[in-house]
């Protein structure tokens, strides 16, 4: 199965061509006008495009968040983003892009469907996804970012850089390394400090999907659900596959279709991996929402 984080080098995509005639935004404000959440966070438009994205690609890497208020998908993957955006401490900018409101940009960065991510360095797209991904994911795709960008002549220092990561700075950098031990090492450390921390917990049911998945083969998997949509085993890893590639709603449309004609013990064994998909994703993903829903009325 390919990887949908493998971070994929594209550098002909120069944005140079976008640059605007219009002066930059006053320095403090988003393209909108107004203070933005985060210093490393900032919403851009046409006006603000060159001098947010462009010009400050030339000493940051820049991640353009394609996004839209409609997007479901979007309301999943951006909130990661500017989490990671302001833990960075300035290492990398997130550049947000309602594309309803700058249709030029979406269309002449190529964007084909959202929420699209394109990471930008001298004024060049150098890497790039579409649709969302679960966080660790989102991290690898990043931390291979910067280190991309550190190769073509090194990165600026992050705020507080001398200070020790954290327990899920240092899970997700395991994770970048493929070093699943040392990332669930990390997770559960973080949960000794502090039990009900929803993003260690959501690690950890990650790490649980991600180990299995190595023992896939996606290819058998597409031919025996090809063969028999009710084969339960295929079913259930695939579900784990499409979960992991940023596609819960087919895994959840899978699974409950399954649950439905299973029998008793078909059924718990079913449920049983539906509610640890729900672990591994944002409880308020509204994909999560509906399929709860779902399992609920499927089992009352």
């Amino acid at each position: 199965m390919t990887d949908p984080a493998s971070f994929r080098l594209s550098g002909a995509v120069d944005l140079g061509a976008l640059r605007q005639s219009t002066p930059p935004p006053t320095a403090g404000t988003d393209g909108n006008g107004s203070v933005p959440a985060s210093a490393h966070v900032v919403d851009v438009t046409e006006t603000s495009f060159q001098a947010e994205v462009v010009d400050r690609s030339r000493q940051v890497p820049v991640v353009i968040d394609f996004w839209a208020s409609w997007c479901g998908p979007c309301r999943q993957l951006s909130p990661i983003l500017e989490r990671l955006a302001a833990e960075s401490g300035g290492r990398w900018v997130l550049a947000k892009i309602d594309v309803d409101a700058n249709q030029r940009l979406a269309a002449a960065a190529g964007v084909q469907g959202i929420p699209a991510v394109k990471a930008v360095l001298d004024g060049q797209v150098i890497g790039e996804f579409t649709g969302a991904l679960p966080e660790a994911q989102v991290r690898q795709w990043v931390d291979q970012l910067l280190a991309a960008a550190d190769q073509r002549g090194g990165l600026p220092a992050a705020d507080g850089e001398d200070a020790a990561p954290s327990p899920l700075d240092a899970a997700y950098e395991a994770l970048a390394r493929n070093d699943l031990d040392g990332a669930e090492t990390a997770f559960r450390k973080r949960l000794t400090e502090a039990p009900s921390d929803a993003e260690a917990k959501m690690g950890l049911a990650q790490l649980t999907l991600i180990r299995r998945a190595q023992t896939y083969d996606e290819g058998s998997l597409v031919a025996r659900l090809t063969a028999d949509a009710r084969d339960e085993q295929a079913a259930l890893a695939m579900a784990d596959l499409e979960v992991l590639s940023g596609e819960p709603e087919g895994a959840f449309t899978r699974l409950l279709g399954l649950l439905k004609e299973a029998d008793d013990e078909q059924r718990e064994r079913v449920k049983s991996r539906l509610l640890e998909l729900f672990d591994a994703l944002d409880p308020g993903d509204p994909a999560v929402l509906r399929a709860r829903r779902e399992l609920a009325s499927a089992l009352f």
